[in-house]
């Protein structure tokens, strides 16, 4: 019943080998891989640098959970290698970032605490805060004002006698905005709350050497916690839980989605280590990025397409009314040769329909005028319907 309304109302997920990244031969504008790493030799190199130095004591599975026989001397350095990229005392590795997510906040909030959480969050995060015992209220996207006065009253109904917790995204995924780390950090320093903060699209875009935006803003030690991922930036997989080494043993003993699940096999922490290491040399890589924004970004201006949502990351998003709108300009997209995807709603608010459009490293000038092009032609009907209506 559920699949057949959902399939009336266009809204059917399949699962598709002709749009999967690299096997759909358009030119790549969809995926996380920022910085190309994804299919970097370099990349590849060093991991075989890192699989030759460690082969005597590898095996081809994790072998159970890492409580049980899933742990390595080489994993726990890693977490102690990774945590020290990120300004951090400790880290946990977790199986992705959705593992980090849940993991991290079903098991810190607690009941009787209160989670307070922008209403643009990632749906791990909604699921983690569903799964905590905790009360949660969401706050409007990025209002500091609005987050200022759920604190104030939260502070003076519990006589700070509850633990309280604020998650935000340091870059939104949808969006492509900034949280305004430094104000958030600020008020949940006055009411005594403890700041998470999901940097999975910021990890290897910010700070002087990818180490993401709290960093950057030199907050680090105003933050409760950090979830690093692995899969965006880096182009590998898994991700890690940052913060203090008392997080890190609490995350061992009471977060489910660490506790019960089989570890990433060596293979795939050898790849994180590798990312990490091309990564901390990778200065040129980062300012590439950042010069290709700040080129997007003046092209649209130029070009009048004005129903971009204003970002200053590699996530740029352009606004088309509709599920059905969406859908049919993103294939019109595609078929003038670029790998753009439609994002619907429930996923985004009815009304902020989108082609949500990833920058990389190796998008070229020539790619991203023909884009725009191919946009305003096929958005053109659409906007003067707007006008109209």
């Amino acid at each position: 019943m559920r699949l057949g309304a959902r399939e009336e109302k266009g809204l059917l997920r399949k699962l598709s080998p002709a749009c999967s990244f690299g096997e759909n031969n358009l030119i790549d504008f969809s995926s996380n891989d920022y910085l190309g790493f994804a299919s970097s030799s370099e990349l590849k190199k060093l991991m075989a640098v890192e699989l030759e130095t460690q082969h005597s004591t590898l095996k081809t599975g994790s072998t159970g959970s890492r409580l049980l026989t899933g742990n390595s001397q080489y994993a726990e350095e890693l977490e102690k290698f990774i945590a020290g990229y990120h300004k951090a005392e400790d880290g946990l590795i977790f199986n992705s970032g959705y593992d980090a997510n849940i993991g991290l906040i079903s098991s810190v909030a607690q009941k009787g605490d209160v989670i307070f959480y922008d209403e643009l969050s990632h749906a791990s995060i909604y699921d983690g805060v569903r799964l905590s015992k905790a009360e949660s209220f969401r706050f409007n996207h990025n209002d500091v004002s609005h987050l200022g006065e759920r604190l104030k009253y939260h502070r003076a109904s519990h006589n700070g006698n509850s633990n309280c917790f604020v998650i935000v995204e340091s870059v939104y995924s949808m969006d492509g905005d900034f949280a305004p780390l430094r104000e958030i950090s600020d008020l949940c320093e006055k009411y005594n709350a403890h700041l998470i903060v999901d940097e999975a699209h910021s990890t290897g875009i910010f700070g002087q050497n990818g180490e993401g935006r709290v960093v950057e803003l030199n907050l680090q030690d105003k933050v409760f916690a950090r979830v690093h991922t692995f899969g965006k930036a880096l182009g590998c997989h898994g991700s890690i839980v940052s913060g203090s080494s008392d997080l890190r043993n609490y995350l061992i003993n009471f977060s489910r989605s660490f506790i019960y699940t089989t570890a990433l096999p060596i293979h795939s922490l050898l790849t994180i280590k590798a990312a990490y290491l091309l990564l901390s040399k990778s200065r040129h890589t980062l300012i590439k990025i950042s010069e290709l924004i700040q080129l997007f970004r003046s092209k649209i201006a130029k070009g009048n397409l004005s129903n971009f949502l204003d970002s200053s990351s590699p996530i740029q998003s352009l606004i088309i009314e509709g599920n059905d709108e969406v859908k049919n300009i993103s294939s019109l997209v595609q078929k003038d040769g670029f790998d753009v995807r439609p994002i619907l709603s429930p996923t985004v608010p009815r009304g902020k329909e989108r082609i949500r459009i990833c920058l990389h490293t190796f998008n070229t000038e020539y790619e991203i005028n023909n884009l725009l092009a191919s946009l305003k032609k096929h958005t053109s009907v659409v906007l003067k319907k707007e006008t109209i209506a």
